[in-house]
């Protein structure tokens, strides 16, 4: 089979299933791995899939949305020397909250032992990761859990987030532009997430530079509400000075 048609099968598997996975299809296919990511690889440059970790989605599923588990290995690199730039803008003895987002639980399992702050997450992960801090006030936020981010949300989530005020939100994000701005692809998850937003003085994003124009179904909120972008060199020098235009400062790792 020649890649065109391989592609096309590719195509038509991952338009059926929702979904294809590198392993496979190499073993469908009789080839390797490393063809198969050449020819998801194509397929994406032509806009036809999005790859996502371990495989590929079709285009145009904005409400397509990886287990947390599985987001935990992607971009590893990229989210830890972010997590590390993050410390710098934590408060002295303030009150921060920390969304749902594996790169804010990698913030969490970063907080030097010496911190002394007061920490608010509907996120059971990062939650985890703080209980036995002991510089760390820990308050959970609760509400019904979604089993793909391990996040609290509905009217118990939105009224606690309601009736406090912090100093900095970590928030996290799916997908960010200035064209669609903050979007997740769970409106639930958007909700609590845009509550978030409203209650803190300071936002500062933490987003690997492969979310930069991804879009997704569930928009809470435009780039303008984000003070601060910390994201990782994969951004480019032109587009970090095109969002520096509307007013957040980015920070490339």
């Amino acid at each position: 089979m020649y890649a065109p048609e391989r592609q096309q099968e590719i195509l038509r598997l991952a338009r059926d299933s929702g979904r294809v996975d590198v392993l496979s299809l190499a073993e469908e296919f009789q080839v390797t791995a490393e063809t198969i990511r050449r020819d998801l690889k194509a397929l994406d440059r032509a806009g036809l899939v999005r790859r996502v970790h371990g495989g590929a989605i079709p285009a145009g599923r904005l409400d397509f949305e990886p287990d947390v588990t599985e987001r935990e290995g992607t971009a590893a690199d990229e989210k830890d020397r972010i997590a590390r730039l993050a410390l710098a803008e934590l408060p002295d003895d303030g009150t921060v909250i920390l969304d749902a987002g594996t790169t804010v639980a990698r913030l969490a399992a970063s907080l030097p032992l010496d911190s002394a702050l007061t920490v608010v997450t509907h996120a059971l992960p990062t939650a985890a990761r703080l209980a036995d801090h002991p510089g760390v006030q820990l308050h959970l936020v609760g509400g019904r859990v979604r089993q793909r981010t391990r996040a609290a949300v509905d009217a118990w989530a939105l009224r606690a987030y309601g009736e406090i005020r912090a100093d900095v939100l970590f928030l996290a994000a799916n997908g960010f532009s200035a064209e669609h701005g903050l979007t997740t692809p769970d409106l639930a998850e958007a909700a609590v997430k845009r509550a978030a937003v409203a209650a803190a003085r300071r936002v500062v994003l933490l987003a690997d530079s492969a979310k930069y124009g991804q879009e997704h179904f569930a928009r809470f909120g435009d780039l303008s509400d984000v003070d601060l972008l910390i994201t990782d060199s994969g951004l480019s020098p032109e587009d970090a000075a095109a969002i520096e235009k509307g007013g957040t400062e980015v920070v490339r790792a």
